[in-house]
């Protein structure tokens, strides 16, 4: 079964790189219209050529997810130019790798106010104007493993993932009756452009061999994933926690 996305409008925030770039090229080339949300205005315009050369259409927006007018004026950006937007893949997140003992006050609010509150925030707006627009929708949340699994130097970070999974079943739970189906995608280590020189340190090489296939991932690999949760296809999962992780959450 190859799903289509074609009539669709989908909005992908923290898509100037990483997961986020990945996932708005995924969703153009189904055939959904995306708009690519985040505060790198200059990396959007750039993804949205790429996204037109294959005839695609991709529309950067500007947002800061901790400001909640900014989530607003996105939104009503990214609907102006495509109309309804029945897909969000909730994606913003920041990580500051520290022992529990040497994180200040700044270095949690900015993980949290990133990772939790923004990502609430920006899954109510969507959520209101799908229920407005009366067409029902799909949001996956981007978590983490570290939501599942709590590993050193991430207190904050995992706490933080592992409040979006539980927002995840509590938006599942009151928003089903509108027809918006809300599910969580838990990936795990994945090799991006912020990671990837770590992973050929001698430490990073290291730490990759205590995995169960000594690999790890690329964005690509979360796209079936992806797919699944937002087709029409899906419409009897809701609340779900998928992890993507190549099995790392076996070795617990």
């Amino acid at each position: 079964m190859a799903f289509r996305l074609d009539g669709k409008n989908a909005l992908v925030t923290g898509a100037s790189s990483g997961l986020g770039r990945q996932f708005a090229l995924t969703l153009a080339r189904a055939g959904a219209k995306v708009a690519i949300a985040a505060r790198r205005a200059d990396r959007l315009q750039e993804l949205a050529e790429e996204i037109a050369a294959f005839d695609g259409r991709a529309i950067p927006v500007s947002m800061d997810v901790t400001d909640i007018k900014s989530i607003h004026d996105g939104v009503e950006a990214a609907e102006t130019e495509l109309g309804p937007v029945t897909i969000l893949i909730n994606n913003s997140g920041v990580s500051v790798p520290k022992p529990a003992l040497e994180v200040t006050e700044e270095d949690y609010d900015f993980m949290v106010d990133t990772n939790t509150k923004g990502a609430f925030f920006v899954a109510q707006e969507a959520a209101r104007r799908m229920i407005r627009h009366g067409e029902g929708g799909r949001i996956v949340n981007i978590a983490s493993v570290m939501g599942m699994k709590v590993v050193g130097q991430l207190s904050v970070y995992c706490l933080s993932k592992a409040a979006m999974i539980h927002m995840t079943r509590a938006m599942a739970l009151e928003w089903g009756r509108h027809n918006i189906n809300v599910n969580a995608i838990c990936p795990g280590y994945v090799e991006t452009e912020m990671n990837a020189d770590y992973w050929h340190t001698e430490a990073g090489q290291r730490f990759m061999k205590t995995f169960p296939r000594k690999r790890v991932g690329d964005p690509a690999d979360l796209d079936g994933a992806l797919m699944l949760l937002v087709a029409d296809e899906s419409h009897f999962i809701n609340g779900a926690i998928l992890p993507v992780d190549d099995g790392y959450l076996a070795t617990s």
